[in-house]
């Protein structure tokens, strides 16, 4: 249930998604008193068949089309949310090695070349492809895999 002021006028706009079913409405009632009117005008004598058929048969099409598209968008958005609020246990685990690793430089645990050093090889390893690239590149001179005093983390 969506929670909304009420209007001051009295009068409220459809939301983002049934603004869409609106339009479609709006443009078909339209257009069945253009031909129903214009069909009068130029002296067709069963002009009126235009009316029940375009309000009871076109236009209820037309409300459930709408209506059948509204929900579409709104199944399809709020998978879209769903997946995004999701997070997959690789990203949790690099978020936590994230937050230690800024935690322990925050405490001093680590120096400031430490920290970029571990902070560049995280970033690195996003990805499971990443991570396998980086396990079979050579270590150069200046790689410090080990940590401080060879120690892993």
């Amino acid at each position: 249930m969506r929670a909304s002021t009420p209007p001051v006028d009295g009068w409220s706009s459809p939301p983002a998604g049934e603004r869409r079913t609106v339009l479609l409405i709006g443009l078909t009632t339209l257009a069945i008193l253009a031909v129903a009117f214009g069909a009068m005008a130029l002296g067709v004598s069963y002009f009126w068949v235009v009316f029940p058929v375009g309000f009871g048969g076109v236009l209820p099409l037309v409300v459930a089309y709408g209506h059948r598209t509204d929900g579409a968008d709104r199944d399809r958005e709020s998978a879209t949310n769903a997946s995004a609020e999701t997070t997959s246990p690789a990203a949790a685990g690099q978020d936590e090695a994230l937050r230690t690793l800024r935690a322990r430089y925050a405490r001093g645990e680590l120096t400031d070349e430490a920290f970029e050093t571990r902070l560049e090889r995280l970033l690195e390893t996003e990805s499971v492809a990443n991570a396998a690239n980086r396990v079979r590149r050579p270590r150069s001179a200046g790689d410090d895999r080990g940590g401080e005093g060879g120690q892993r983390d």
